[in-house]
């Protein structure tokens, strides 16, 4: 039994290894790769592993297919969450398909500088999204991509604990009740429209905390990346049906939460309507 469990211990230190040999630049560096390939209709362009898995809003696809189709170029707006611990590049991206804008969500997991795992989503239109700013979203916010301070950097435990406070208020309908930490200036964009803080135009959510919402009483929620520089944590969230977006649809969420301090200071969210029976595929 303990050599069991030492060989365990090997191959998930092994694992972790392998995962940290692609440093924040190197992650970063794939992120660009897959990007550019995908433009150029490219997929030999990219180093992946024998065993690589890509799907394309939650479907199982040969590389190459979905977005890499008619991809056409790249817009200005660009955010990456970078989890070195992890070996994961996520990235929320405007990238044009057929001469039009689109929201795209991008997570990478690499190991031995090789792409093991391609996630992906996108959402093209309102009726897709719910919500379509996509005019509004030109260039990353300075809250997202400030760097903390290190003394003010939560624990990678730490900073999920906090983030998880906003499915936990979003299940029973209150975060005031859940007591969500959010910072005094703390807002909310989705799909680039404010929905929380400062320039929100419906009344009562000025304030994040204190803003009426809905019950999601089957939501689910799954760490996607933790950039533990940035402070960000990024969930992949179904919001389960709550009736707002057709027979059986539901909210497909990857919400980005800037976490310092002990507070959440920032939501930033690509999102989608799809079945709520939706599978993530990673699970």
């Amino acid at each position: 039994m303990r050599f069991f469990i030492a060989f365990i211990a090997f191959v998930a230190t092994s694992a972790a290894a392998r995962a940290a040999d692609c440093d924040r630049e190197c992650l970063r560096g794939f992120v660009t790769q897959y990007l550019t390939a995908m433009v150029a209709h490219n997929p030999a362009a990219l180093p992946v592993a024998g065993s690589v898995k890509f799907t394309n809003d939650a479907v199982q696809m040969k590389l190459g297919e979905g977005l890499w189709k008619k991809a056409s170029g790249l817009g200005t707006y660009r955010l990456d969450i970078l989890d070195v611990r992890q070996g994961v590049a996520a990235s929320q991206v405007i990238v044009e398909e057929a001469g039009a804008p689109v929201m795209f969500v991008l997570r990478l997991k690499v190991a031995d500088k090789k792409l093991t795992e391609i996630e992906t989503e996108v959402t093209r239109n309102r009726a897709e999204g719910a919500i379509f700013n996509i005019d509004s979203i030109k260039t990353p916010r300075k809250e997202m991509t400030m760097v903390p301070d290190k003394s003010q950097l939560a624990t990678r435990e730490e900073a999920i604990r906090i983030a998880q406070f906003y499915p936990a208020g979003l299940k029973t309908g209150s975060f005031v009740s859940v007591d969500a930490p959010f910072a005094p200036d703390a807002y909310r964009i989705e799909n680039g429209a404010i929905s929380a803080g400062q320039g929100c135009s419906r009344a009562g959510c000025e304030n994040i905390k204190t803003q009426t919402i809905m019950k999601h009483p089957a939501i689910t929620t799954r760490v996607a990346a933790v950039d533990e520089d940035l402070g960000i944590v990024l969930l992949r969230m179904n919001f389960g049906d709550t009736g707002s977006y057709g027979p059986g649809n539901a909210l497909i969420v990857w919400e980005a939460f800037k976490v310092y301090g002990g507070q959440i200071h920032a939501v930033e969210a690509f999102m989608r309507v799809m079945p709520a029976t939706t599978p993530s595929g990673w699970d």
